[in-house]
């Protein structure tokens, strides 16, 4: 199933292996970031369908057995959303559709929509990507959807 990812993606997932891998093989609680590596983003429930686990040291992964794991996973990716369908879903909250909606229900959508985030991990992506709301609590959310879908730099330097 190797045969599956061109050798560019293959190379990616070598290289993302020698990064997590613990003496030859990688722990299934690490196959998110390994996959995030490998430009694939899935919800938990799939990872967990490809044997992802949570606790440390429960499963092992050869490198062998992931090139299947993320070829499958870049066919499912196809009909996952993208930048402009994030654009779309936001335009809800445009109430009165001039690009600006209030960061309270982004927030509230974040934690309890789809893939719950919790507050830390909201506080980190606001952090990254979030712009200073006005004086209504409103923020600009093209530029926050742009820095989120990496099509532009974070705000936050890393250190």
């Amino acid at each position: 199933m190797a045969m599956d990812l061109k050798p560019a993606e293959k190379d990616t997932v070598d290289f993302a292996f020698e990064v997590f891998n613990e003496g030859g093989t990688l722990d299934a609680s690490t196959l998110p970031q390994l996959v995030y590596c490998c430009d694939v983003n899935p919800s938990i429930d799939t990872l967990e369908k490809m044997g992802y686990v949570k606790k440390h040291g429960e499963k092992k992964f050869k490198l062998d057995e992931l090139y299947p794991i993320v070829a499958q996973l870049k066919k499912e990716v196809k009909d996952q959303g993208c930048y402009d369908d994030f654009v779309e879903c936001l335009k809800l909250y445009d109430k009165n559709e001039n690009g600006l909606m209030l960061v309270g229900e982004l927030s509230h959508s974040f934690m309890t929509l789809g893939e719950k985030m919790t507050e830390e991990q909201v506080d980190e992506l606001f952090e990254d990507c979030l712009d200073e709301e006005d004086d209504d609590g409103q923020i600009s959310y093209i530029p926050f959807l742009r820095r989120m879908c990496s099509l532009d730099p974070p705000l936050k330097k890393k250190k």
